[in-house]
């Protein structure tokens, strides 16, 4: 039997985000550059919104679609994906970065959290605090 994750439950079914049309196209390029390395596709595209899941068959659990006036829109989030190995991480910032993410702490070890906490943080184009976290310990860098 698998110890249960001491940093999350695993019970969170989907997420969407909502975003200004104008920054929609922009928002959904970021995440899907952020999200393709974590074995996200794009599967669902309704022109307002979009779908992401990991394969190719969903389910998708990862929404980003347009708010229909400012005050539906998604700001101020902070939200984090779990990443496999400190590569990933790395990575992940790399694309988010490339795709027009605004830095917001780079890829490294945040010991204030826990020793293993090893993170990068982005803004999306609407202001959300993205994130990406390994909690593996590895041996010391």
């Amino acid at each position: 039997m698998t110890p249960p994750n001491p940093y999350g439950t695993g019970k969170l079914n989907h997420i969407g985000i909502k975003v200004p049309s104008e920054l929609y196209e922009q928002t959904v390029a970021l995440y899907l550059a952020i999200l393709t390395p974590l074995g996200y596709t794009k599967q669902m595209d309704f022109g307002v919104a979009v779908g992401f899941g990991i394969g190719a068959d969903g389910p998708s659990d990862f929404w980003v679609s347009v708010a229909k006036d400012a005050s539906q829109e998604t700001r101020g989030l902070h939200l984090a994906f779990t990443a496999e190995t400190r590569e990933q991480v790395r990575v992940w910032y790399e694309a988010a970065i490339g795709a027009g993410g605004k830095d917001n702490g780079p890829p490294g070890l945040r010991p204030m959290y826990h020793e293993d906490y090893y993170g990068a943080f982005v803004f999306d184009p609407v202001g959300n605090n993205i994130e990406i976290v390994d909690h593996k310990p590895y041996p010391k860098e």
